[in-house]
């Protein structure tokens, strides 16, 4: 069985089909399938060489393993800016990752131009509560420079026993210097769903991550919020994925589906028109059709902008805040066998009922809300989307889209996209020029 993640990556099984496909025109295919082949035999040839050459030549003996591992990393790395490989560790440390409990800072990260990058900061974990920030680049942990080091290499040395301290040197935009950062590590906890009912008529949902917990997690928020509030007296529901950076396709699919009667949830399109999957909504509509907006900001990436996406498309939820993070393509795990680890490898972008890519272009919201950014954070707070990272997949139509703001206040009553969702669904229009309905789509049913 074969299941696709979004961003972070997730733990999934997965299995490599090989297709033969005939050509009217045999004799000229054969002869160019031919020439490809030995073009790629000529440069495994050179790689070939150059191994022999950097084992008997290198200054110090060098490990044939680390070589091998590092020739594969260099040539995943190099496709786009999700595409890695996963050693044997890395690959078991992602699968106790995805089950909502593990070891370490609580940040979600990536690579940008050789330095680990924060994309989000999970809710009450250490990171989040020594200030770390979505856009924080990471130069330094524990003195030593993270030029050079993989993904894998860096996130290991954040991690180690709890309640040891690790200092981590930062570069964030709009600082006048790099800030040092000591954090205590602590076993994480994945809470994805926390949830509380609002002026005693609206009930407020916040998901965090897309791991294996997040579905059974709203569905037991959604029930515990209908037995505090009469149905009657319910005015609707707000559900907050901002700095949310994603997580399980599967999870995607069935919160959308908690909110949908039916209908497209999203489509994944790869490289041949053959490999294109639809997910459809199931279950059924667990709020009974009550009102319901959905937050989201520049932090907001992958699965929650497929979530954000169907639930605009279907029109069952008003998009309020900030142009989401961008990220439209899906990684595939092709598990690689016993002791070899796995390949995270982007296999296809995914497409929105009504056919939209999001990748490089990000879920515009209907209402769009900016924070008042205190003086000390001005200029920091605007998240670098997917079309600014190097070597990412292009839009597929349309222009692509910058980064957008992704500061959320820590107090509620600071906090302008919440009150406007409160107001919103208690009948008060924030922005009426920003609130007038798109145009109807066509969307799959």
């Amino acid at each position: 069985m074969r299941k696709s993640l979004l961003f972070p990556l997730g733990a999934l099984s997965g299995a490599c089909l090989t297709l033969l496909v005939a050509s009217p025109h045999g004799g000229v295919w054969a002869a160019r399938a031919a020439a490809s082949a030995d073009d790629a035999y000529s440069q495994l040839n050179l790689f070939g060489t150059v191994f022999e050459r950097v084992k008997a030549s290198y200054v110090e003996k060098p490990d044939n393993a680390k070589l091998i591992e590092g020739a594969i990393t260099g040539m995943v790395t190099s496709l786009d800016p999700h595409s890695r490989y996963m050693n044997a560790k890395a690959w078991t440390e992602m699968q106790e990752t995805t089950s909502g409990e593990f070891g370490g800072l609580g940040i979600e990260v990536t690579m940008e131009d050789g330095l680990v990058k924060v994309v989000s900061p999970i809710d009450d974990t250490p990171a989040s509560k020594a200030g770390l920030m979505s856009g924080d680049l990471i130069s330094k942990i524990d003195g030593e420079a993270v030029q050079g080091l993989t993904l894998e290499q860096a996130v290991n040395k954040m991690k180690g026993p709890v309640d040891t301290k690790t200092k981590l040197t930062i570069v964030r935009k709009g600082a006048d210097a790099p800030l040092d950062v000591a954090i205590t590590r602590e076993i994480i906890h994945v809470r994805p769903v926390r949830f509380h009912v609002e002026n005693g008529d609206i009930g407020y949902i916040r998901v965090t991550s897309f791991n294996e917990q997040t579905t059974d997690g709203l569905k037991k928020a959604i029930a515990a919020i209908s037995k505090q509030v009469p149905q009657e007296k319910l005015t609707g529901y707000v559900m907050d994925l901002r700095n949310n950076p994603g997580g399980l396709l599967d999870q995607a699919v069935s919160v959308s589906s908690a909110f949908l009667q039916r209908g497209e949830v999203v489509s994944t399109r790869g490289r041949n028109p053959e490999e294109t999957q639809r997910f459809t909504a199931h279950g059924g509509d667990l709020t009974r059709g009550k009102p319901l907006v959905v937050l989201v900001n520049g932090g907001s990436a992958s699965a929650s902008e497929i979530v954000a996406g169907a639930l605009h498309d279907h029109k069952r939820a008003t998009i309020i805040g900030t142009r989401s993070f961008g990220k439209g393509s899906v990684q595939t795990i092709i598990p690689l066998g016993a002791g070899n680890g796995a390949l995270a490898l982007t296999t296809a972008r995914y497409y929105t009922p009504s056919g939209r890519s999001i990748q490089a272009q990000g879920i515009a919201p209907d209402i769009e809300i900016l924070q008042d950014v205190p003086p000390e954070l001005k200029g920091r707070m605007d998240t670098m989307a997917e079309s600014q990272m190097r070597g990412h997949l292009a839009a597929g139509e349309g222009g692509e889209q910058t980064g957008s703001q992704s500061y959320v206040p820590p107090k509620e009553e600071d906090d302008k996209a919440l009150h406007a969702a409160f107001d919103f669904l208690h009948g008060v229009t924030a922005n009426a020029v920003a609130a007038k309905p798109a145009p109807k789509a066509a969307v799959p049913n």
